[in-house]
């Protein structure tokens, strides 16, 4: 959830981080602060609300020139959103200053032992525990180092910590439990964040920590260890995006520009897929085929956006390679003592790697002997490291909260995992995965063709922005485009919206279905079990009571024509396919509605990107 920065280096702590939390403010946007070190001891800003409210501080008082600082922007836990319980926290003797992300589930017991030995907290935070705890071990003579360490054992929960003392101008110390960290390594500078974000500007050099780990970190430096001391080994890796791709680059919203990069981000996930006997290739599979082979039941787990991006996945599974196939949310998933063995597949989709949820189903599934397949987008994220193999998605970095380009890039690994399933197990020939590849590679272009008619979408928006409530139909493949439709609404436009499988309408929901209400319908394409026909049975049923139809259908469907009062005409595809068409001129309504209310598109109330506390 949080947004983290620390940087060690020559160049001005207060610019650096604040720059770096305006590149991650989508991690939570309650308030945000800064702390530096200087030879009169620590300077600390900050302030509730956005960034900006921040900005407006240090540009009335900021801070010393500093080359050692931390930086943190907050979606709220434990306390409200104030000025008091923004972070950085200072000990109550103002050697510490501290940055926290996650939950600390023990914060009561330690703060009462605390309080109990005269320690006097401002906050009502559990971070703040943090910040006393390890004054209270620098004080009796520990290194601020060890005093991490120490801490750390006792700390339950999640968290990402990151602190300084005032009494060292070189050091930073941060620990890792499950919550992201990563090490930024520059030219005689380090930098020390939740996501590569913060310091893409500065260097693409980076370092992944693993779990339960203490990282010390100078200008020229760094080391990690275990909670315990020991040494341990970080991983290096490239970065494979810059700073263009972390800025709006003439868009308005962040979401609107993710939008338009569709086509490109769907190509690289399909990028050389296939080895020199052209066999499906992924990216870090190590399962053997033999494994694959014996598997007897596949679960997908994952939440939000990611869940949906699962329900499409299991029509394709099932279809192409005829095992049965579950979408569970991952937060119900190992609450409800699921039938897992060592013949079940398992996998996880997630846009950051470290969704807290789906992350402890993977380590439950492991616990039960199954095998983890991730699909994600972060190289180098707890999730993937923690699974028997990958598929990076490749969308390169989503800054919106509200999810566009990485539910169709999640949508397609989900595909490519499934044709490799068909191929190893043989319920696919070559050729027949080879054609179903060969229309996938025509999506890229045909999204396109989508985005470049957008005039009447924005048009629609117009019309229907001043609407109370939208409702999203949808059969097979469609119903879970109807269900994104909905949330998208849901997250950025703050309108009631409700997506249901149209088949389900006469068992309830068409109570719902008044005059005038919008309905969106995704209309499958021709040929199909009987399904096109049944959709348009549908848009009757909710036309005949007053419903104003809006009909997504395929190019040239002229039987859907007299149905819809307005027609969103989509490129041809398969049924299976079809989502990656259907999805994107419901998200170019959401985010134009929002933009008519005037929402803030990007940062949508109460909503973070990355989630990860259960």
């Amino acid at each position: 959830m949080c947004g983290i920065i620390g940087y060690a280096g020559p160049r001005h702590a207060q610019n650096v981080l604040v720059d770096a939390l305006r590149r991650m403010e989508y991690r939570g946007y309650d308030s945000a602060g800064i702390a530096v070190w200087t030879e009169d001891g620590l300077e600390w800003r900050k302030k509730a609300g956005k960034l900006s409210n921040l900005e407006a501080e240090l540009a009335q008082h900021p801070v010393p020139v500093a080359h050692l600082g931390i930086g943190h922007t907050r979606w709220a836990t434990h306390g409200a959103p104030t000025d008091t319980n923004a972070h950085p926290h200072v000990s109550s003797d103002g050697r510490i200053a501290l940055i926290h992300n996650g939950i600390i589930e023990n914060f009561a017991s330690l703060r009462a032992e605390l309080e109990s030995s005269g320690i006097a907290f401002t906050s009502q935070t559990d971070s703040e525990v943090a910040a006393q705890l390890i004054a209270r071990e620098v004080g009796a003579g520990a290194g601020l180092a060890e005093a991490m360490r120490t801490i750390s054992r006792r700390l339950e929960g999640t968290f990402t910590i990151v602190a300084m003392d005032a009494h060292d101008p070189d050091l930073l110390v941060a620990a890792r439990r499950n919550s992201p960290l990563v090490l930024g390594v520059g030219e005689a500078e380090m930098f020390i964040a939740s996501d590569v974000a913060a310091f893409i500007e500065f260097t693409r050099e980076a370092v992944e920590m693993g779990q339960d780990v203490v990282v010390e970190v100078t200008a020229s430096s760094w080391k990690v260890t275990d909670f315990e001391g020991n040494p341990v080994e970080g991983r290096p890796y490239h970065v494979d995006w810059d700073l263009s791709a972390a800025e709006k680059g003439g868009y308005d919203w962040f979401m609107r520009k993710e939008i338009y990069e569709q086509p490109q981000a769907v190509a690289d996930t399909l990028l050389g897929r296939f080895d020199s006997d052209r066999r499906l290739t992924l990216d870090e599979i190590r399962i053997s085929a033999s494994e694959l082979r014996t598997i007897d039941k596949v679960v997908i787990v994952a939440c939000g956006t990611a869940y949906y991006a699962g329900l499409v996945a299991k029509y394709a599974i099932e279809h192409w390679t005829r095992i049965p196939c579950e979408v569970e949310i991952a937060s119900e998933f190992r609450y409800r003592d699921p039938i897992v063995t060592s013949r079940t597949l398992v996998v996880t989709i997630s846009q950051s790697g470290e969704t807290a949820d789906t992350l402890m189903a993977v380590r439950y599934a492991r616990e039960q002997g199954a095998k983890v397949i991730a699909i994600c987008n972060t190289n180098g994220s707890t999730i993937p490291r923690e699974s028997d193999a990958v598929i990076y998605t490749h969308a390169g970095p989503e800054i919106g909260v509200a999810s566009t380009k990485g539910f169709l890039t999640q949508v397609t690994a989900c595909y490519l995992l499934g044709l490799f399933l068909a191929q190893e197990r043989g319920t696919k020939f070559g050729d027949e995965v080879a054609t179903v590849m060969a229309e996938m590679e025509t999506m890229p272009a045909k999204i396109q063709e989508v985005l470049d008619g957008t005039d009447a979408l924005l048009a629609l928006a117009r019309d229907l922005h001043q609407t109370e409530s939208v409702l999203f139909l949808g059969r097979h493949a469609g119903y879970p485009v109807a269900l994104e439709g909905a949330l998208k609404l849901k997250e950025i436009a703050y309108l009631h919206a409700e997506g249901f499988p149209a088949g389900e309408l006469k068992h309830g929901p068409i109570a719902l279905v008044e005059e005038g209400i919008p309905v969106f319908v995704v209309v499958p394409p021709q040929g199909r079990d009987q399904l096109h026909d049944k959709v348009i049975s549908n848009i009757q049923e909710v036309r005949a009571r007053g419903a104003h139809t809006i009909v997504l259908a395929e190019e040239g469907d002229e039987e859907v024509r007299p149905y819809a009062d307005r027609l969103i005409s989509l490129p041809r595809a398969s049924t299976l396919l079809q989502p990656l068409l259907a999805t994107v001129p419901l998200q170019i309504f959401a985010c134009e509605v929002a933009t008519l209310l005037g929402h803030d598109v990007d940062q949508p109330r109460n909503l973070a990107k990355s989630v990860t506390v259960e």
